[in-house]
């Protein structure tokens, strides 16, 4: 069984950002400074994945995301497949409107009691359950392919369940824990092929944007 190691980027700049909108679904492109940090995310990952080597890039099909990964797909030479379970949350009815919109809707998760299928207050929402549930099987899917080095674009959100689920923890166990990865940032994670034990490299690197 080969050495497996797993690129996943969180997409740089999208003019939701800078325009304080609720991000989801909302299809937001990259702004200027997000492009320029593409080409940077690009070159460290060539960098990183000998020439000589395959490589796959997978991404979500939001703008901002396929952009990311467009860029990255010329850098290494290989066209990336568009997955829509590599979305961001969806925020239904907030998606595109102001952040101070979702702030004076959203009721926040209980301390104590159901907090994965916790219903935020905004029509149309997804759970985190929901989110994680297709992102588990986002994964599972890309592992499916017998390549030694994969490359991920996604979104902030999904850090967490991307990686959750490259450790195989249950998403039950997801109920509090988080793992944070910025807007431009790698996380790299790596599994050997001997005891085939699954590593966390790197979580949420942005050196490469310096």
């Amino acid at each position: 069984m080969l050495m497996r190691t797993l690129y996943v980027v969180a997409h740089p700049e999208s003019t939701h950002h800078v325009d304080g909108l609720v991000g989801g679904w909302y299809d937001a492109p990259l702004t200027s400074a997000g492009l320029r940090a593409a080409t940077k995310i690009a070159g460290a990952l060539r960098s990183a994945v000998p020439e000589q080597d395959a490589v796959e890039v997978y991404s979500s099909d939001l703008r901002r995301a396929a952009q990311t990964a467009d860029v990255i797909g010329e850098q290494l030479r290989v066209r990336p497949v568009l997955d829509a379970r590599w979305r961001e949350k969806s925020y239904g009815a907030a998606e595109g409107k102001p952040q101070e919109w979702l702030r004076q809707r959203f009721v926040t998760p209980p301390v104590v009691g159901e907090r994965l299928r916790h219903d935020e207050g905004i029509a149309g929402s997804e759970t985190m359950y929901a989110f994680g549930v297709r992102v588990y099987a986002a994964l599972d899917a890309i592992l499916s392919s017998d390549c030694a080095h994969q490359i991920v674009v996604t979104h902030g959100g999904a850090i967490t369940f991307a990686v959750a689920a490259w450790t195989k923890l249950p998403l039950e166990s997801l109920a509090y824990a988080r793992f944070n990865g910025p807007s431009g940032s790698i996380t790299e994670l790596r599994e050997d092929d001997y005891f085939h034990n699954r590593q966390v490299v790197r979580l949420g690197d942005t050196r490469h944007l310096s």
